[in-house]
């Protein structure tokens, strides 16, 4: 696979990751958040088990070590995200998660000990005031579900980086479906311990849950793992600042969602920050490529 054929790879996960929003929307209101993790988790395991069979019984600790980590994030990201669209629209929940997107670098400039760009720094500026109008309400008090969803874009951006390392020293399909596979039985044991289990009661709920488990996780985060290895970290945040302009469409077309004009404005200056400072990164990484070509 190429790094273009990759990033095509990344692109239609982003639409599948949109449509998740949409389809936590309709889940949450009948079904608790741990739940519906651990029956997407679940689900989204055995089906890409029973399809890949043999190749992932061969597994080693160092995977199960590394699945394991990835698939706490995981669950975190999935718990975190419920609870947020239980207070706020699935169109803005998809926008504040795209906040990833500015995480990535900056946790990368973090690490390195060195300084963001003017650009990246400019950018988050920028999105700094898209949240600031879509997390803040009336008498200046903040949306719950906001500081959930942003809580959760972080923990997006350490399981991007994470994934970007892991995938370089073992088998990245492997990972992305035993990732899953822990994720569910975290989900499990906090439901059995904190919430009353059940499974959904209405066809609607079944959508939910299976559009989660089979379009979101099997396809989204197995093709994200495979993908990764042939591109870098800035450029899988890069293709997924896609994630919440297809959150929005499918927010807008099947459930009907219309937000406020301040939530409209946020979201159009976080959308500009995200490009802007990915923009100079990208940029900066081929300056980086090909200064070591030459």
């Amino acid at each position: 696979m190429t790094q273009k054929q990759a990033n095509l790879v990344l692109a239609t996960v982003s639409i599948a990751w949109g449509l998740s929003y949409m389809f936590m929307k309709l889940g949450i209101d009948g079904m608790p958040p741990a739940t519906i993790v651990a029956l997407r988790c679940g689900i989204a395991f055995l089906v890409t088990m029973m399809i890949f069979g043999k190749k992932m019984l061969k597994i080693n600790m160092q995977l199960l070590k590394y699945a394991s980590i990835s698939g706490a994030l995981l669950a975190g990201i999935f718990a975190l995200l419920l609870y947020g669209v239980l207070t706020t629209s699935a169109t803005s929940a998809g926008f504040l998660t795209s906040t990833t997107v500015v995480m990535v670098p900056i946790l990368q400039a973090f690490l390195q000990r060195k300084l963001p760009s003017r650009a990246i720094m400019f950018g988050v500026v920028i999105v700094s005031i898209g949240l600031v109008l879509m997390t803040v309400r009336d008498q200046l008090t903040f949306d719950i579900g906001a500081i959930y969803c942003l809580i959760a874009a972080l923990l997006y951006a350490v399981h991007i980086m994470v994934s970007n390392q892991f995938v370089r020293e073992v088998d990245a399909l492997q990972l992305g479906i035993y990732q899953l596979g822990f994720s569910a039985l975290y989900a499990t044991v906090f439901t059995f311990i904190f919430e009353t289990p059940l499974l959904p009661d209405s066809p609607i709920h079944w959508l939910a849950i299976l559009g989660l488990a089979l379009i979101c996780s099997a396809y989204g985060f197995v093709m994200q793992s495979v993908a990764q290895t042939y591109t870098t970290a800035v450029s899988v945040a890069f293709l997924f600042s896609l994630e919440p302009i297809f959150s929005a469409i499918f927010a807008f077309i099947f459930l009907k969602e219309m937000v406020g004009v301040n939530s409209y404005i946020g979201a159009v200056l976080i959308i500009t920050g995200v490009f802007i400072a990915n923009r100079s990164t990208r940029r900066g990484l081929r300056k980086s490529s090909a200064h070591q070509v030459s």
